[in-house]
């Protein structure tokens, strides 16, 4: 028996299941979502190459097109397919090839956003819902609907649903909760007094007769799920039991052959970033005991993805029968291979997901510490061993550092790591505290495979440029990370930095102001931890509000948190002075609103700025480089070799050694460029 054949036949997340006529693989998928890559409103090649990545690497199902429209008034606002055109069929015929190649299957969601519709999006059309009850999150009111709008948006699913079996697919769900047939079931957003209206099976009556319409356009043999919620949570009013009552109704009529369990509401930030799309600091697997009350009630497959972040939660879920499929979206976005490091007996090399939420940020489908996620048509996740073994000399190993050592090792060069602090990690250490613990993942899963590849991480080693050429160098890579700013006007001696706070170098004492020029994490991380060690804070910063660098999931944590602890926040203002009186501090910050100045007298004042690059070791080496230590822009972007104008080792610097940035652009710097040195 091969290792293979005997970790599938031992692992409850390695057996098959079998709906209708389709049988997937494993217990294994990723659920449907908006990830980004959509080229006017089709899932061409970029999108195509995100999702077949995932195949390739050995899920058994990917669900793609998060909240497709299926009309002309469910607006793409968040970039996402138009099921609404027979021009997506090719698309979805070419998409369905791919990925069926790869052995896995294919599902779209498709549905009408409803009330979730921007008025001022797309066709600048008005919003529908079964009433005229305005969403927090996006904010539209919509008009309400009449028994036109029902038949027109009725008709719109069937006929998306056709295109999405002439196109190949294996399969659809609706997407109910939070979405037009959501908003019909729950007596939160549906006030109607018709037949659409008051009991359940009034509310339920549009979801059946989109079903309906949907079986009439497809064959018996095409699955049709919803993407159901079980519970609407804390600020939801329908009940887990009125759900239990709604599915049975659903599986009785045939409407459905499958449930994909949502737990929670989301309509505004907070249910959006804590139920339904749980992220840092939230416990793993939340919602997985309520999915497995509402599974032991129906009678057909429950498929169910939140805070699913490794393969140990998915198992539990799967083995104690919770769920039949379990959703692991968010850690195959750092992963795509997952299932086939499961497979061959290395679970213990999948790249974790830390719930960071970048890739839910404008910037998706990025993962905080996989750069290849999402531009599989450039980078790809396999690297490619180097023509010539290079002696390569790495200075630094935070995130960037560490990153530029796996690849370089893996292209089988030869590699040495160098550190001037006791332990790896750089300023992921400080950041990962508290509700971010988590984020240390990015470094030991590094370190893990650093030790896979035979490179030992040398610490408490502080690299003179003699240090570096002594060691006769082919390439040197400088990822030794910045300094904080705290240069901010008259005044800058007197002030202390955030990671002076983080870091416990200094004790706060007293009334201590946080400026926060950045909109980044460091600022709040001080404020905390100065409440924390007994000290009186204020906290203002130049933007509007805090955290307005952060993705949202990020931002409403450290919000709700601000609210729990009492900290308020004052905005629009620039910090300009600092002067001593007595033994206190005036700091004066100026109202960018009304350029009105204003002065308090407090015991420390501490800044966040980002940082400055620490440049003395860059500044010793580039002369005698090959390159000047000239990185060249169009051959990093084209991901072509650097040129050497002449004779000597080539010098680069990565992440913040370059500027102020995140993890993210930190290790694309250094998988953009050591991917091919």
């Amino acid at each position: 028996m091969t290792q293979q054949s005997t970790v599938r036949a031992s692992d409850p997340l390695l057996q098959p299941l079998t709906i209708k006529k389709l049988v997937l693989r494993n217990r294994i998928m990723s659920t449907s979502h908006a990830c980004g890559l959509e080229r006017d409103g089709f899932p061409q090649d970029a999108y195509q190459a995100y999702h077949e990545e995932k195949a390739k690497g050995g899920l058994a199902l990917t669900m793609f097109g998060g909240s497709s429209n299926v009309d002309i008034d469910s607006p793409s606002i968040f970039q996402q397919l138009n099921v609404g055109t027979d021009e997506i069929i090719p698309h979805f015929q070419r998409f369905s090839e791919r990925v069926h190649a790869r052995g896995a299957a294919l599902m779209c969601q498709i549905t009408h956003l409803g009330r979730r519709g921007d008025p001022y999006a797309q066709d600048w059309l008005s919003p529908i819902g079964p009433s005229p009850i305005r969403e927090t999150l996006h904010r539209g009111i919509p008009r309400e609907m009449d028994e036109h709008d029902i038949a027109r948006v009725v008709r719109a699913y069937g006929q998306a649903a056709r295109r999405c079996e002439e196109g190949g697919l294996d399969g659809i769900e609706t997407l109910a909760s939070g979405h037009l047939i959501g908003q019909f079931l729950s007596p939160k957003t549906n006030h109607r007094t018709d037949r659409f209206g008051g009991s359940l099976q009034n509310r339920i009556r549009f979801a059946l007769m989109v079903h309906e319409e949907i079986r009439r356009n497809v064959s018996d043999d095409f699955i049709v799920g919803m993407r159901y919620v079980v519970d609407e949570g804390i600020d939801g009013e329908l009940s887990p039991e009125e759900c239990i009552e709604a599915a049975r109704i659903l599986q009785q009529e045939g409407a459905v052959d499958f449930f994909n369990a949502l737990y929670g509401s989301m309509d505004t930030s907070r249910s959006l970033s804590e139920e339904v799309f749980p992220g840092m600091g939230v416990p793993a697997a939340p919602w997985v005991g309520a999915v497995g009350r509402f599974k032991r009630e129906v009678d057909l497959p429950v498929f169910h993805a939140a805070k699913l972040s490794d393969m140990a939660s998915a198992r539990f879920a799967v083995s104690e029968g919770h769920v039949d499929m379990a959703g692991l979206t968010r850690p195959q976005i750092a992963d795509p291979h997952m299932v086939s490091k499961l497979l061959a007996g290395e679970e213990h090399r999948i790249r974790p997901c830390v719930g960071a939420g970048h890739c839910q940020s404008p910037h998706r489908p990025k993962c905080l510490h996989n750069a290849a996620t999402g531009r599989e048509l450039s980078l790809g996740h396999s690297i490619a061993k180097a023509g010539t073994r290079r002696r390569a000399v790495v200075v630094g190993a935070g995130p960037g550092g560490l990153e530029a050592a796996r690849v370089l090792a893996e292209r089988g060069h030869d590699v040495s790591v160098f550190e001037a602090a006791p332990q790896p990690g750089g300023q992921l250490l400080l950041a990962a505290n508290g509700w971010r613990k988590d984020l240390v993942g990015i470094v030991d899963w590094r370190l893990g495979e650093l030790e896979r590849l035979g490179v030992p991480v040398q610490c408490n080693r502080f690299m003179e440029p003699d240090d570096i050429t002594a060691l006769d160098p082919d390439l040197v890579i400088l990822a030794t990370g910045g300094i904080p700013q705290t240069e901010f006007g008259d005044g800058a001696d007197l002030v202390l930095s955030a990671w002076d706070v983080v870091g416990r170098q200094v004790k706060p004492q007293g009334d201590v102001l946080i400026w926060d020029g950045t909109g980044r994490h460091p600022a709040l991380l001080a404020a905390f931890s100065a409440m924390e060690q007994g000290a009186e804070v204020q906290l203002a910063t130049i933007d509007t509000g805090v955290a307005e660098d952060l993705v949202y999931p990020e931002a409403t944590r450290w919000q709700k948190d601000m609210a729990k602890a009492g900290l308020k926040s004052d905005g629009h203002l620039r910090l300009i002075r600092v002067n001593r009186q007595g033994n206190r501090l005036e700091a004066t910050l100026l109202n960018e609103l009304t350029h009105d100045h204003e002065t308090r007298l407090v015991d420390q004042v501490v800044v966040e700025m980002g940082t400055l690059p620490m440049g003395d070791l860059f500044d010793g080496l580039r002369d005698g480089s090959a390159n000047d230590g000239v990185t060249d822009l169009h051959a990093l972007k084209e991901l072509c070799a650097q040129p050497r104008p002449r004779a000597g080792f080539e010098l680069h610097r990565i992440g913040d050694a370059l500027s102020s940035r995140n993890v993210h652009a930190a290790i694309y710097d250094a998988l953009r460029l050591c991917s091919v040195s």
